[in-house]
Formats: C-alpha cells, structure tokens, sequence
C-alpha cells in the first residue's frame, strides 16, 4: 500500500512521456485489437474473442450498412422512436459496428456528444467532431464518468450473455428521464398462411441457429423481448411496438414490399456470415455442410410463394 502522503517523484527524463516498457505494450495492445482472427474464409474480432459470433469483414460490413438502410425505411428516416432522443445532449450506441447510425445522429444533432462502442474497430476515420468510437467490451464494467441521456441498442440479439445485467448497465447510465431503445430481430420466424413449413430449408436453418445460440447462453432473441426484466431495472413508461420484416418482397403493403425486397438482399448477403461460427463452433457442422445449407435457403428467401418474416 502506497502511503497517500507520500511524494511521487516525476519521470522527467523520458522524452515521450511514456516509458519504453509502457509503450511497447500499448502498441501490442493495439495490435491484438486490430488483427482479425480468420476462420473458414472470414474475419473475426479479436478482443474478447469468442463472444460475438459474427464476422467483421468488409463483406459483413457492407451488409450492416445496408441493413442500416432499412432501418431507416422502417422508421421513416426517423433516428429513433422515442422522444427524448431530439434533445438528448449525450448518446450511446450499443455496438456500433461501421457506425453508420451514430455519425448519421452526430450530424443531424450537432449540439449531443455520439459515443459508438464496438468489439471490432471497423468504423471510420474521419468523424464529425461531436462523434467518436471507442472499442470495448461492454460485457465488462462501464467506465465513463458522466451519464447519458439517450442509449441506443439495435441488431444486438445474441450478442449478450447476461442481458438482465446488460439492460441494469444501461440504465445506471442515463440520467434521470433518459430513454433506453432496443430495436432487434427475434428468432423464430412467423408465417400467417402455411407457406413456410417446418420441413423447409430456411425453416430447418433458422432453427439450427436458435438452438446453437440458446446452447452457448447468447440466445437469438431481441434484447428487450420480457419487458419484465426492463422493469426489473428500473425503467418506467415501457413502450412495446412490433413490426415485421418479410424476407422477400412477397407482402402487398409497399412500405413493406419495399422492406422485403432489402430485406432479401440482407439475408443473400449474410447468410453465411450467420451461419458459420455458430454452427461449426457449436453444432459440429461442417463448413461444407453450412454452405450447402445457405445453397438451399437462399432459394427459399428468393421464393415469393414464400411468405415468412421475422418480428422486431
């Protein structure tokens, strides 16, 4: 124990500042964060390996923009559906991933602070100045000394282990009157009409990756899908909306015509980003025998006669 009285001499003959021992392992600390774990042709992230069973490439980054894009459709081009979120000085969004809706946030509110928080750095350089990212694991303690007044958590399902302290986090960081959103897409898909069938290959598919994820404790199912555990928490004034995300254009609704024409081309895009860790890592599949699976579910995402969705 250090004597709190005790005089701290400075190192005033280092010229960086920082020691060569301390320096070094800053450098190697930001290389391991920054070198990507390959694994059956894609890209993972490195820090808390393991925990986040989706790539990081430029393939997958490519979709999460695009993904971000119906999002966007589905909210109007609204930000966010709460009303707190036009004023709110301070802002989290909950992993970021390219950070498209955190500098789309940050230039539209110029006046709020925009923190992204990501396990993979692959967002940007060049920000707006009310915006920056920061990678971290947001399994572990949260650390920012001021609260914020808004926190955002969308397309996190099965990302978390403990959610009920995930959601506790969340709301010992907001000021009094501050709003946690959740947005996310929850297994298992419905269908109204019969068209999809529990012995069809998206059917089989999507239920292989319910049970991996429920086996490794990071269940495929929205954040916020007990509002019991919000409650839990703390929150107050729950609001519950749901919307559905067809998987083609197969709906006669144009807004959702328009959400399932994307919605097709986000699933063409990712299904082997999906599928593979979760399944070779915890069903044991192969990964020919994933890609032979994506080969037969992407045929019934094309199949219009197909009416299948997903709740958000």
């Amino acid at each position: 124990m250090v004597d709190e009285h005790e005089h701290i001499t400075a190192d005033d003959d280092s010229a960086l500042g920082v020691n060569l021992e301390e320096e070094s392992s800053l450098a190697s600390l930001r290389t391991s964060i920054l070198e990507n774990k390959e694994e059956n042709g894609r890209t993972y992230h490195s820090m808390s390996e393991g925990k986040y069973n989706f790539p990081n490439d430029d393939q997958e980054n490519e979709r999460l923009d695009l993904q971000h894009h119906i999002w966007k459709i589905q909210f109007d081009g609204k930000p966010a559906l709460n009303p707190g979120a036009e004023n709110a000085k301070r802002v989290l969004d909950i992993g970021t991933g390219t950070g498209m809706w955190a500098l789309d946030f940050a230039d539209a509110h110029p006046a709020a602070e925009v923190i992204g928080v990501d396990l993979s750095p692959v967002q940007p350089h060049w920000v707006p100045p009310n915006c920056r990212f920061e990678i971290d694991d947001l399994e572990k303690d949260w650390t920012w000394s001021q609260p914020f007044d808004f926190i955002l958590c969308r397309g996190m399902s099965g990302c978390f282990a403990d959610v009920p302290a995930l959601i506790q986090k969340a709301y010992d960081n907001l000021t009094p009157g501050g709003y946690f959103e959740v947005g996310d897409l929850s297994l298992p898909m419905g269908c109204d009409d019969g068209t999809v069938t529990k012995d069809s290959a998206i059917w089989k598919w999507h239920d292989a990756l319910y049970e991996a994820s429920k086996k490794i404790g990071r269940t495929i199912q929205s954040v916020a899908h007990d509002t019991t555990v919000l409650e839990k928490a703390g929150f107050v004034d729950i609001v519950h909306r749901e919307f559905k995300w067809p998987f083609n254009s197969w709906a006669l609704d144009p807004k959702l015509k328009e959400i399932g024409r994307w919605q097709c081309v986000n699933l063409d895009m990712g299904l082997e980003a999906f599928s593979l860790a979760l399944l070779t890592r915890v069903a044991g599949w192969s990964k020919e025998e994933v890609l032979a699976s994506c080969a037969e579910v992407r045929k019934d995402i094309r199949n219009r006669r197909m009416h299948g969705y997903w709740t958000l």
